[in-house]
């Protein structure tokens, strides 16, 4: 088993996200490359990646999921950005609360996840209730003050510049609008990040091999767990960015967190 490195925290990660060089799991990359390397991960996983998640969380990823939108306060008439949206679970569910008089944008850097949003949507008769963009979290192509609310699910580790992305989402949400991140965190027990650890870097690459037949992506996408900002950090970014109401909620014991912020 690979061991992973001390988590980074505090100063070191937020220098890290503003430099010149950044992480790709636990290498060390030029901040430039990231995105190109992180876009072959997910080209290599859309095919099975619903199918994954529910191998890898033993499908727990829905009860994360549901919290979420029990926390997002949507109701009919919002705008909603589903950032990282993926194959669009969220974005079902976002079309069904806001109704034909709001709307339900799902976007994604990565074409071949949203086509396979697009695709799974279409399947379920979404068709004219979402609208599908690629976007770079770093530099959102929409108008200032645009959305009630914007959920981001396990795709802020992924991003190369976390604080350019958080101050991104605060310029097109809308004074007094949301954003939800529900993202992996660090385990609050000292046994169960043990245990979490050696499930990460033992289960992950050894499904990914016999499902996905990629065993590289899900190694990265485990190290990228580790690599991401803890609970405490991740809030102290968020304000950072200029969020204020700030605050976070643990599930599973801390190996997720859901952690949101108002614009004020």
């Amino acid at each position: 088993m690979r061991l992973p490195p001390e988590r980074q925290t505090g100063s070191v990660m937020h220098n890290e996200d503003s430099g010149p060089n950044t992480h790709f799991g636990f290498r060390t990359v030029n901040a430039g490359d990231k995105d190109r390397m992180v876009a072959d991960v997910f080209h290599s996983v859309a095919g099975r990646y619903d199918l994954m998640n529910d191998l890898l969380s033993l499908g727990i990823h829905r009860l994360w999921k549901r919290c979420a939108l029990q926390m997002s306060a949507v109701r009919p008439g919002h705008k909603v950005l589903d950032l990282a949206g993926g194959t669009g679970d969220l974005a079902l569910k976002f079309a069904q609360l806001v109704g034909p008089e709001g709307q339900v944008v799902l976007a994604d850097i990565n074409d071949s996840m949203l086509r396979a949003g697009r695709d799974r949507l279409t399947d379920k008769g979404a068709i004219g209730a979402v609208r599908y963009v690629q976007a770079n979290a770093q530099c959102l192509p929409f108008a200032d003050n645009s959305f009630d609310l914007i959920t981001m699910a396990f795709g802020l580790r992924n991003v190369t510049h976390k604080s350019l992305a958080l101050l991104s989402m605060l310029r097109v949400l809308r004074p007094g609008g949301r954003l939800l991140v529900l993202e992996f965190s660090k385990p609050r027990s000292a046994l169960l990040s043990k245990l979490y650890d050696t499930y990460s870097f033992t289960a992950l690459p050894l499904l990914g091999r016999l499902v996905a037949g990629d065993a590289d992506s899900y190694r990265y996408l485990a190290e990228s767990i580790r690599m991401h900002p803890d609970q405490v950090r991740l809030e102290s970014m968020m304000q950072e960015a200029g969020f204020v109401n700030t605050s976070y909620q643990n599930m599973t014991g801390g190996i997720v967190a859901l952690h949101k912020g108002i614009k004020p």
